[in-house]
């Protein structure tokens, strides 16, 4: 049984001595593989075309937490997100400074500080805003409890409607959900149910002047839905970290528009030590017939 490593070239000289000192075989790019039997799992952001080549595959693991970006998996194959402490933490940290950053409303500042304004506005409390998190998953959870420590009133929305012990909403009572949500924040992953989640629609229902936290991915948001909703002052700034395409063309009028603060998909990044922690968890699972951990419901899409 061996692991097939198809993913960033600094991340190996991490791998590899894990697997070697945990005695599992990893096996870096296709170039290498003299015995395709041999590969009972791949590590990888984009999967071969063929997975054919490998008659005794069994899982693909994506490098990273997201999955929306890999096609159907064969009968036989499944497919598992890569789970790391790190990942959570870090995509918490991105949103609590993206919230801090829009409650005390720093896109105005920074546009005044380019045009060399100094001039103060009324500055609210954190209890007299109310967050809504849209996916309250490990992330989501974690990220509630961060903004509740630090005074936000917080509500989530999930599929089950259960969340941690904050009120949670389903997409039954989305509405609600939307109408005391001052700062948006979107999780969510990537559906079919969820493509172009945050739109007209959604951004119609939220008080206006609401601002957006986005952390999710890119084909949730529909950009001119966007653009309207911040003409009209529906909605009052927003802090994105993801956009469909990546990189937005260089004429996109996103780099321009000073409500607007651009991050380049960087609220989280896969340490290496964790990741190859996780893959060596993959194939103990493997070698003992055992629950994969990160596995993927794929009907679902998460």
């Amino acid at each position: 049984m061996a692991m097939l490593f198809l993913s960033t070239p600094a991340r190996l000289p991490v791998w590899k001595p894990m697997f070697d000192a945990a005695g599992e075989t990893l096996i870096a790019g296709e170039d290498a593989v003299s015995d395709p039997a041999q590969v009972t799992a791949i590590a990888c952001w984009t999967p071969p075309a063929d997975l054919s080549r490998y008659p005794n595959l069994r899982v693909v693991l994506s490098v990273g937490a997201g999955v929306d970006h890999l096609p159907p998996m064969p009968p036989g194959v499944a497919l598992a997100r890569t789970l790391a402490p790190g990942i959570e933490a870090m995509v918490r940290d991105w949103v609590v400074m993206a919230t801090l950053m829009l409650h005390r409303d720093m896109p105005q500042y920074l546009e005044q500080g380019r045009a060399r304004l100094w001039q103060s506005h009324p500055v609210q409390l954190a209890s007299a805003r109310r967050v809504g998190i849209m996916g309250m998953g490990r992330i989501g959870a974690l990220v509630a409890q961060s903004l509740s420590a630090l005074g936000f009133d917080v509500a989530g929305l999930s599929r089950s409607g259960q969340g941690t012990d904050i009120q949670t909403f389903t997409a039954a009572s989305m509405d609600a959900f939307l109408e005391r949500s001052d700062l948006l924040v979107c999780l969510l992953p990537l559906t079919a149910e969820t493509r172009g989640i945050l739109g007209a629609r959604t951004f119609a229902a939220l008080p206006r002047g609401a601002r957006l936290i986005h952390a999710g991915r890119g084909a949730h948001l529909d950009l001119q839905a966007l653009r309207t909703a911040l003409d009209s002052g529906q909605l009052g700034s927003a802090m994105l970290d993801v956009t469909e395409p990546e990189p937005l063309p260089q004429d996109h009028w996103l780099w321009d528009d000073p409500r607007v603060i651009l991050t380049p998909h960087i609220a989280a990044q896969t340490d290496a030590t964790e990741g190859a922690r996780h893959a060596l968890a993959v194939m103990r699972a493997l070698n003992r017939d055992t629950p994969l951990p990160g596995l993927v419901d794929q009907a679902k899409g998460y």
